[in-house]
Formats: structure tokens, C-alpha cells, sequence
């Protein structure tokens, strides 16, 4: 028996289910009827590389070690083509691997016959097992990535689902993976609801088709598991926080140049919705807010008085953090030693759950499914989880930014304009599709049932 995870990489659920609806993905859509379809959560940052480590390994990215496609490593545990900066882009995308946790395995860890291919994480997979990773193939994804030519990557998609549908008929793995980023690159140039979107999806549908039907005529079992790691919403101001920081009279380092321009703040901007900014940079230590404030907290006030800034997020330490929004005021938010959720707004409610609070005006002692459940419907879903697993990260930023909608925080040295943008903690960021050609024996909720699925399906 073969599991498969197809990652249609930046897939809204709503531009998924309007596409089966209208007949467009007549495989999918049997999917759907056959087995189960629902939106689930995504993480916090909403961004490819880090959202894919709950399908793989079944946690946070934060917790995994990979706050951002972007961030810097104070501790200067590696020393990459960046420096301290980390960008998972390009010709860095690999190193990912290298910065995992060892504490959790991932899935091709765990799997006997594992195969994938357009994968960012790949620990676990053999040299032969990981397709696309060769050589040979380096020098045409790095033409095609630096040029922006995103028909030349569904050229490069078709071609590297042709060889993996090949394999997976051959060889039978036990755990096959295969991430189609056109969705996404032709959502960041042209928007959700371009036709162009319309057909990266149907490559999804057509990658899903093939197995199921090759499988069928050599009568194999094979489940189907068709997800996104994240949504997409249109954007149409730029702000160059980096500039932003700058103008203040610091010294900053951001990619693409990260090892001159001063030792004051790292902006690491991902999605390009969020955003990890790192001060003090010569002191190698993790330092939490309340000791930053006294030299930080205008750079703070500055950041939230920004059109471009819905939410900044303070971590007081590994349990607590302050989330603040120049329109909603703020809280605190934090986790007992039980392992209890607590929300107390402070001079307002900046994430908009006044409908949970009920008459104390705060939650008190909310398990993480019952935190789950009075923020799905809210602007942020998920978002007491998803603050503190990504704001409690030893190698999160001192001040981390979510994007205000209609605003994204990096313009320059994008090889795609972007008219479309993700990262954010915002809903149409966070709620991902999630298909199955089988009936889960619980509805899934977050991207990390993806992990557990595969897991039940191919154990």
C-alpha cells in the first residue's frame, strides 16, 4: 500500500472547491465525494518551507527549528552562504534540512520506501529517492527561480510529475510526496483567481488521476491525500520594512545583503506578510521583551504605527508573549504549567475574540482544542496556538510582524511582482484545503493531521 501527499502549494479553499464545483477537477472532486474535503489550519508563519513541516514531521516550525523562510541564527550554530541569515529561497532551499531539530523524525525518516520530489525538507531521503534534487537539475531550477519565468516552472512541474508518477508505479513506495508550486507562483503574479491558476491546478488533478489509475490497473492500494500549506490574498501596497528600519537610524541587515550595513536589527521578512526582526545582533543570547523594551520599544511603537503593521507580537518568554494591534490595543497571552491557554486583553482585545471572552472578559485555562474552537471563525483562526508555538521558538525574532490585509512587507529583489501575498496570521493565509480519498476516522482540524494521516495510511 502506497500513501501519497500531494502538496498543491498555495491552494485556497475556496479557489479549490469553486474549481471542482464547476467541473474543472473531475479527479479531485471524486476525491471529495469518495472520502472527506474540509479546511483546515495552517501554521504561523503561513509560509512554504516552515508550513511544511507539520505534514512532515507533525509539529511546529518553531518547535522543528525553522521559525521563517527567513530568520537569523543568533547563536551562530551554522555559518551558510548568508552568514547568520537564513533563506530557504534559491539555491539555499536545501539547507533547511540541516537546521531540523533531531528530537522528531520526519516522515521519510519513518517510512520504510519513502519517494518525493519538489520537496523543501527532505532528512530521511536517499540521494536516488529525492527527484529533482540531482545536479544536473540545480542550474535549470536556479535559471528558472532568478528569472521569474513561472510557465517555464509548470514545464518543470509536468515534467518532474511524469518521472514521479513513473517511480511510484516501479517501485511502490510506502510514503510518496510531491509539492506543485505553480499554484502559488502563478498566485503571487497574477492573483488567486487567474486562469493561470486554474491550470497549475488542474496539474494536481492530472498527478492524482494517473496514480489512481495506474494503481487501479495493477490492482494496488493507494491513498490520496491532497493538501496546502497555505492561502493567498491580494495585495496592493508594498512597504520595504527594511527601508522602514532603517529610516529609525539603525543599522540593518536583510536579505539580499546581509553582512554589511550594521549590527543593530536583522529584518527577515517572509511570504512576504510577515516579518522576524532580531536586535542587539552581537549579543548571541535569546533575550525576551520586558529586557529590550527600555531601548526597543520605540522601534516597536514605530513598527505598529505603520499602515503595513496588523499585529506585533512581543515574547516574553517561552510560555508568554505579548501580541499588540494599533487598532485593537493589547494582550497577553501564555501557557501554565499545565499546559493551559490564558488571554488577557490589556488595554484592548487585538485579536478579535470578543465573542470567546464571555463575562471575565478573558479566557482562562483553554485547552489547545478548546483555544482551536473560539478562534476558527475569528480573523486570526488558530492564533493562541500559533502565537506562542512561533513567538516561544528559541530562534524567533524579538519583534515579529504580521501583515495588516492589502499590505505586504518586501518589494525588491522579488524575481515575481507580487499582486498576491501570504504569511500573515490572517484567516485567508491560514485556512488551507485538505482532501482524502478515505474517511478519516476524526475530522482533521490542522495541516499536522496530514502527519498523522499518512502515518495510520501506510504504517
Amino acid at each position: 500500500m502506497t500513501a501519497v501527499i500531494l502538496v498543491a502549494d498555495g491552494a485556497r479553499p475556496d479557489t479549490l472547491a469553486g474549481a471542482m464545483d464547476a467541473g474543472h477537477l473531475p479527479t479531485l472532486a471524486a476525491m471529495r465525494d469518495a472520502g472527506s474535503a474540509t479546511a483546515v489550519t495552517s501554521v504561523f508563519p503561513s509560509v512554504t518551507g516552515p508550513a511544511y513541516v507539520p505534514f512532515l514531521m507533525g509539529i511546529h516550525p518553531g518547535a522543528a527549528g525553522v521559525p521563517g523562510i527567513r530568520w537569523w541564527d543568533r547563536a551562530g550554530t551554522h555559518a551558510y552562504a548568508h552568514g547568520n541569515a537564513r533563506s530557504y529561497v534559491g539555491f539555499e532551499a536545501l539547507r533547511q534540512d540541516d537546521d531540523l531539530t533531531r528530537e522528531h523524525k520526519t516522515l521519510f525518516e519513518l517510512a520504510e520506501r519513502p519517494l518525493a520530489a519538489m520537496t523543501p525538507i527532505g532528512r530521511g531521503l536517499g540521494p536516488r529517492a529525492r527527484i529533482g534534487a540531482e545536479l544536473t537539475m540545480a542550474p535549470r531550477l536556479a535559471w528558472t527561480h532568478f528569472r521569474g519565468d513561472v510557465s517555464a516552472w509548470l514545464r518543470l512541474e509536468r515534467t518532474l510529475a511524469d518521472r514521479f508518477i513513473a517511480r511510484v508505479a516501479a517501485e511502490e513506495p510506502d510514503l510518496a510526496f510531491f509539492a506543485h508550486p505553480c499554484v502559488d507562483k502563478f498566485s503571487h503574479q497574477l492573483g488567486h483567481e487567474a486562469p493561470a491558476v486554474l491550470e497549475a491546478l488542474r496539474v494536481v488533478d492530472e498527478t492524482a488521476a494517473r496514480l489512481r489509475d495506474d494503481a487501479a490497473r495493477r490492482g494496488r492500494r493507494l491513498d490520496l491525500i491532497v493538501v496546502s500549506d497555505h492561502g493567498h490574498s491580494p495585495v496592493s501596497e508594498h512597504d520595504e520594512l527594511v527601508d522602514a528600519v532603517r529610516e529609525l537610524g539603525h543599522g540593518v541587515l536583510a536579505h539580499p545583503w546581509t553582512f554589511a550595513g550594521g549590527t543593530d536589527v536583522a529584518v527577515m521578512v517572509g511570504g512576504n506578510a510577515m516579518a522576524h526582526l532580531y536586535v542587539d545582533l552581537d549579543d548571541r543570547r535569546r533575550r525576551w521583551w520586558p529586557r529590550l523594551a527600555a531601548r526597543w520599544e520605540p522601534l516597536a511603537e514605530a513598527m505598529l504605527a505603520r499602515a503595513s503593521v496588523e499585529l506585533l507580537l512581543l515574547p516574553h518568554g517561552p510560555h508568554a508573549c505579548e501580541v499588540r494591534s494599533g487598532a485593537r490595543g493589547s494582550a497577553m497571552l501564555s501557557r501554565d504549567a499545565r499546559g493551559l491557554l490564558h488571554y488577557h486583553p490589556g488595554s484592548g482585545d487585538p485579536l478579535g475574540l470578543a465573542a470567546a471572552l464571555g463575562a471575565s472578559g478573558a479566557l482562562e485555562g483553554f485547552t489547545d482544542r478548546d483555544a482551536y474552537d473560539a478562534t476558527r471563525e475569528t480573523d486570526h483562526p488558530d492564533s493562541l496556538v500559533q502565537v506562542l508555538a512561533l513567538a516561544g521558538s528559541a530562534r524567533a525574532g524579538d519583534l515579529i510582524v504580521s501583515a495588516a490585509p492589502g499590505w505586504d512587507l518586501r518589494e525588491r529583489w522579488e524575481p515575481i511582482p507580487h499582486v498576491s501575498t501570504h504569511g500573515s496570521l490572517r484567516r485567508e493565509h491560514m485556512l488551507v484545503p485538505l482532501l482524502t480519498s478515505f474517511t478519516p476516522a476524526e475530522n482533521p482540524r490542522t495541516t499536522a493531521d496530514v502527519f498523522r494521516l499518512s502515518r495510520s495510511r501506510s504504517a
